[in-house]
């Protein structure tokens, strides 16, 4: 890794959205340089984080073109058959699948740090892209000729600057773009369970009284458990000895997969969804959840900044193509208008649904009851919801 003092393009943020832009841009024929708190080896090597990320076939295919699809273990990719959402004790689920579609799987599961370390592995190959860890952003300068980035380690000019350092970005913050902020006031659990009876691969979404569960399938007789609670019980789950952990999830979710026992770290991050005012400033773009935080109830939240570093990267290439310089604000406005198009809708029904779906009044819980088994007997609004889960946009991923 070595200091680059010009760049077409200075991400800043190296997650596996500003990964993820660094590849789409250097494909286009753009240098870019990407600018990393943590140090190498975190950064090259990530460790787990409780995370696994359900990725549609549209961004199975960006992968695939970026080359860092090839660099996820097959054994760490899992197919899923089924979703199925669920509340309280009423046994109607609302159940997606892929019967009539032609391919086997809505999605494929895979854990946010095989991600992360495949997207290193594509951009520590490309001769186009300089990775820059351990570095602290202090400042970013623009002006209309061009932006400039001062860190811990140096300075750095660039046309344009991308801002993919996470819903809480400084890089937002520094430019004065405020933002939605949409504190649920829960807490979410993550780890991985191992247990008895066979998930068959679907994965579960139950809204029961006071939490809400999710069971999401692993390779193997395991499972990766999503549980939302206040953040006091989170705290106590976090503690808790293994035993005690095993024997209250186990009551928690019914005994649905028999025996459970924990085999993984446990990992908790408050439920906050975020919703940028702007998605760009001059000479500045924002991509992932600087742009749009998601909360996981969709399970969409890496897809959608898959989609946006997919559309600002082709905007980009076209300002470079018709006028020679990548951060021209016409370019910037096309991809605010398609992002904001794409996430907006989501973004408020999505948080709508969690918010009807987390209160435990009478009538909140006989209004989901009721939704739940129309919208299961309403084929056509199925087939769009699956339609949205699957995005095909591609064909199925070939194997590693």
């Amino acid at each position: 890794m070595q200091t680059a003092a010009q760049t077409d393009v200075a991400i800043i943020g190296g997650g596996p959205v500003g990964l993820a832009t660094a590849l789409s841009l250097e494909s286009a024929g753009l240098s870019v340089t990407v600018l990393e708190r943590a140090p190498a080896a975190v950064w090259e090597e990530p460790s787990f984080d409780g995370r696994e990320i359900a990725l549609t076939h549209h961004s199975v295919r960006i992968l695939q073109e970026n080359g860092a699809w090839e660099h996820i273990p097959q054994s760490a990719i899992c197919p899923l058959r089924e979703a199925r959402v669920e509340t309280g004790k009423f046994r109607h689920p609302l159940t997606f699948d892929t019967h009539g579609r032609g391919v086997d799987a809505l999605g494929w599961l895979v854990s946010n740090n095989h991600i992360r370390r495949a997207l290193y592995a594509a951009a520590a190959a490309r001769p186009g892209i300089t990775l820059l860890d351990g570095v602290t952003v202090e400042t970013v300068r623009q002006n209309p000729a061009q932006a400039v980035v001062h860190h811990s380690k140096g300075h750095l000019q660039a046309q344009l600057v991308v801002g993919a350092d996470g819903r809480f970005s400084p890089t937002r913050r520094r430019a004065g773009i405020g933002a939605i902020i949409h504190d649920f006031k829960r807490t979410m659990l993550v780890c991985r369970m191992a247990h008895d009876s066979p998930h068959h691969n679907i994965a579960t979404q139950w809204f029961d009284e006071g939490q809400t569960v999710a069971l999401l399938p692993v390779n193997g007789m395991a499972s990766s458990l999503v549980l939302t609670l206040p953040s006091d019980d989170i705290k106590r789950l976090l503690e808790a000895p293994r035993d005690a952990f095993n024997a209250e999830i186990m009551e928690r979710i019914g005994n649905r997969l028999g025996a459970m026992r924990l085999v993984s770290t446990r990992h908790a991050y408050p439920l906050k969804g975020v919703y940028a005012h702007r998605f760009t400033a001059r000479r500045l773009a924002l991509v992932g959840d600087a742009a749009v935080g998601m909360h996981p109830i969709t399970a969409h939240g890496f897809n959608l900044g898959l989609r946006g570093q997919e559309i600002l990267s082709q905007e980009v290439a076209r300002n470079v193509s018709t006028n020679g310089d990548a951060g021209l604000a016409q370019g910037l406005r096309r991809f605010e208008q398609k992002h904001r198009l794409a996430t907006a809708p989501l973004f408020a029904g999505t948080n709508g649904i969690a918010t009807l779906y987390t209160h435990d009044g009478v009538p909140f819980r006989q209004l989901r009851e009721t939704g739940l088994r129309l919208a299961d007997a309403f084929t056509p609004f199925k087939n769009a919801v699956t339609t949205l889960l699957m995005d095909r946009h591609s064909v199925p991923p070939k194997a590693s």
